[in-house]
């Protein structure tokens, strides 16, 4: 659970982290020194307005090492870990963000538009085990990332580093994702090299971004701000404040989400969006 190295162990992160190995891993200065520039990378790939700070989601916090670059930067966060022992730590390390002992498996128990945006290292790949009988990959990944869609405000983003096993679990994790209503992709820095390499899967809420281009790729240097998002954080309201949802746009996004889920929805038409006229 956001942890800054590749996870070799097999079994759940809330055994694996405990009280020793919590305390090991956030005094090693390497695992820190990778944590911080995973985290910093996350952070611009989320192109976060620079004029206002913003809530953010910390998916895996652990210790808290992510949620200090996200503080360092005038953010606000909440981290959600299902290590107790990770969390004593960042209690016992006074991190600014609040935390919350949860199994994002389970899903993301917050209001709807609460976030400005999400960031994960090194923890979704997690939820590919079945550390239980009961525990179903494709079902846990469909829950975490459907009502993660729902904590984020439209036109923000989620930046979730992983490391994923194989081929298959990573286009199962981005299946789930596409499948819950983002839309995005996997950015990967330095593809070409061994250890440096590193997947970030950028998914966007509402509206479909141009996915950055990963570091170490020949456009890298051509345009090193190229995360930037310029769309403005947008809820479905017109120019007065008024809230327009179910009006026709909202309810074409809305048609369409639900298609790309692969339910059932009815064609579109003229009538789509119309009120009917009141019965006398």
């Amino acid at each position: 659970a956001g942890s800054g190295r590749r996870p070799e162990h097999r079994g759940p992160p809330e055994l694996f982290y405990d009280e020793a190995e919590a305390r090991k891993y956030t005094q090693n200065s390497r695992v820190v020194e990778i944590q911080s520039q995973m985290s910093e990378r996350a952070v611009e790939l989320l192109g976060l307005p620079e004029d206002r700070p913003c809530l953010l989601l910390d998916v895996g916090c652990g210790s808290g090492l992510s949620g200090d670059y996200i503080s360092e930067e005038g953010h606000y966060w909440i981290g959600m870990d299902i290590s107790p022992a990770m969390l004593d730590v960042a209690v016992e390390r006074e991190v600014e963000g609040d935390l919350l002992l949860a199994d994002v498996g389970h899903g993301i128990p917050f209001r709807p538009g609460m976030f400005d945006g999400c960031i994960s290292i090194s923890a979704v790949q997690w939820l590919c085990n079945a550390d239980k009988k009961s525990h179903s990959p494709p079902k846990r990944l469909y829950r975490f990332f459907s009502t993660l869609y729902t904590a984020l405000a439209r036109g923000s983003r989620a930046v979730l580093q992983l490391y994923p096993e194989n081929s298959e679990q990573l286009e199962l994790i981005t299946a789930q994702a596409m499948r819950a209503g983002f839309t995005g992709g996997m950015v990967v820095d330095y593809p070409n090299s061994t250890k440096a390499k590193k997947f970030f899967l950028c998914l966007f809420v509402g509206t479909s971004g141009t996915l950055p281009k990963g570091l170490g790729t020949e456009c890298a240097n051509e345009e090193p701000h190229q995360a930037k998002f310029t769309n403005e954080r947008t809820r479905f309201r017109n120019v007065k404040g008024k809230s327009v949802k179910k009006s026709r746009d909202w309810i074409l996004e809305k048609k369409e989400r639900r298609r790309r889920q692969g339910k059932e929805v009815r064609a579109d038409t003229k009538y789509t969006g119309r009120k009917r006229r009141p019965h006398f």
